[in-house]
């Protein structure tokens, strides 16, 4: 959300946020802050059309505030997932010194593993921090209705306070 305002203010072209935005008061502040749109990648993992595994959707849905890591800072490509036994043996051949292409050949198919063949522990999980909101898998055409109406509704309330001020 910090990173909004100065690139709005810096470019001239439509922005369109990212990261940390998986419900309507995430889009409403993504548009207060100036971006013209949103992108969520880890809420629409569990919309029913996402060929995710039921088994990665599922960690998604088990997910709490504080279930995600980053890992590869140290190869220039850091990436967020959802903590298991892959990302955590990731983050110690990082902090053991391996090298670029070492953390590459131990994570080379492991997205796929994860992601599509289901293997929770072994496969990499990436998956946003906002994964602690998400609760159910529903359809796209739905998420998109229930996010664009609570959007809706928080910029209404924005509209008729200020401040914590209601206004008559």
């Amino acid at each position: 959300m910090a990173l909004v305002p100065q690139v709005v203010d810096a470019v001239a072209v439509p922005v369109v946020a990212a990261g940390g935005i998986g419900d309507g008061r995430g889009l409403a502040a993504a548009l207060t802050l100036g971006a013209q749109g949103v992108q969520m990648g880890t809420r629409f993992v569990c919309a029913e059309e996402c060929i995710a595994h039921p088994r990665f959707k599922q960690k998604i849905l088990e997910a709490r505030d504080r279930a995600t890591v980053a890992t590869g800072y140290t190869t220039g490509h850091p990436a967020r997932c959802l903590e298991n036994k892959m990302s955590r043996q990731f983050a110690a051949m990082e902090r053991d010194g391996a090298s670029v292409v070492e953390l590459d050949r131990f994570g080379e198919g492991k997205l796929q593993l994860g992601v599509l063949e289901g293997d929770v522990e072994g496969g990499s999980l990436m998956a946003g921090q906002i994964a602690g909101l998400i609760k159910e898998i529903k359809p796209a055409a739905a998420i998109i209705r229930e996010i664009v109406a609570e959007a809706e509704r928080v910029i209404a309330e924005l509209n008729t306070s200020y401040l914590g001020v209601t206004h008559g």
